[in-house]
């Protein structure tokens, strides 16, 4: 007659082992424990991410490289669309986005971001030998590109509602497709972070040039991990990772090999509106 009782106290113990084992996640333990992280971005976005001859390179897959070995682990690399990133992260599909993602006010509160590793501030390029757009504001009446869902878009529009006349607004799921459009003349402009604009430019003179200078806020990109406690710990290791590799000159020699320079990254989380 008592078999009710037992029952229940099976299911509370149950319940009670279950969120305690919530409570304790550990998300580095827990990778460690496997020896790998999974880690997601897009391989179409120069020179961060890229794909060449099916073998992926580029700055974010440099210095992760560099961070995982600083865990101790390997890394399995996703290749998927951008559009499909933060939400697959959210969903548990994969363990980290290490594709650079602009640090925004909004995207703070529903994703935990370790500290920058790339300067995300906007520029744009133009089909090279185009004399009439020699600035930014330029671009009033034409059509400009920029990559769908992206930070460097909403700049765009935050931007182009400023000039003078209309500026028609072109998503691309991807930088590639709109500097294609760019090269055929369907678009008089791209915009995106200074340093994939700079980049294009300097791979492909002969068909961009990069407009100076750069326009809109100072932004920053940064990798995620999903918001929450379980992700604190692996944050922490990343982010004393890069801060290894900001004193030991790592961090500087990569984003040289792949831009000729190192951009002043701030070791600290910088401010945002």
């Amino acid at each position: 007659m008592r078999l009710p009782n037992i029952i229940g106290l099976l299911a509370a113990g149950a319940l009670a082992l279950g969120l305690s084992t919530t409570a304790n996640a550990d998300q580095l333990a827990d990778i460690k424990a496997k020896g790998k992280i999974v880690a997601a971005t897009e391989m179409h976005f120069a020179p961060f991410d890229i794909l060449a001859d099916g073998q992926y390179q580029g700055i974010c897959k440099d210095l992760f490289d560099e961070v995982a070995k600083e865990l101790g682990v390997e890394v399995e690399y996703l290749d998927l669309p951008w559009q499909s990133i933060l939400p697959g992260l959210e969903a548990g599909k994969f363990d980290f986005v290490n594709a650079p993602v602009t640090i925004t006010a909004e995207r703070m509160k529903r994703y935990s971001f370790t500290l920058p590793m790339g300067n995300a501030t906007v520029a744009l390029v133009k089909k090279a030998g185009d004399d009439s757009i020699q600035k930014p504001e330029d671009i009033a009446g034409k059509a400009a590109g920029s990559q769908k869902g992206s930070a460097q878009l909403e700049q765009l529009k935050a931007f182009a509602a400023t000039l003078s006349a209309p500026v028609d607004i072109r998503e691309y799921v991807n930088i590639d497709e709109a500097l294609a459009d760019l090269g055929a003349g369907r678009i008089q402009a791209v915009a995106n972070s200074m340093p994939l604009m700079g980049y294009a430019a300097v791979q492909r003179p002969e068909a961009f040039t990069l407009v100076t200078p750069p326009f809109g806020e100072p932004k920053y990109f940064a990798w995620v991990a999903r918001q929450g406690d379980d992700s604190a710990s692996l944050i922490a290791a990343i982010n004393d990772a890069l801060l290894k590799m900001h004193e030991d000159g790592r961090l500087a020699a990569i984003n040289e090999k792949w831009l000729g320079t190192a951009p002043d990254l701030p070791t600290e989380m910088p401010a945002v509106q």
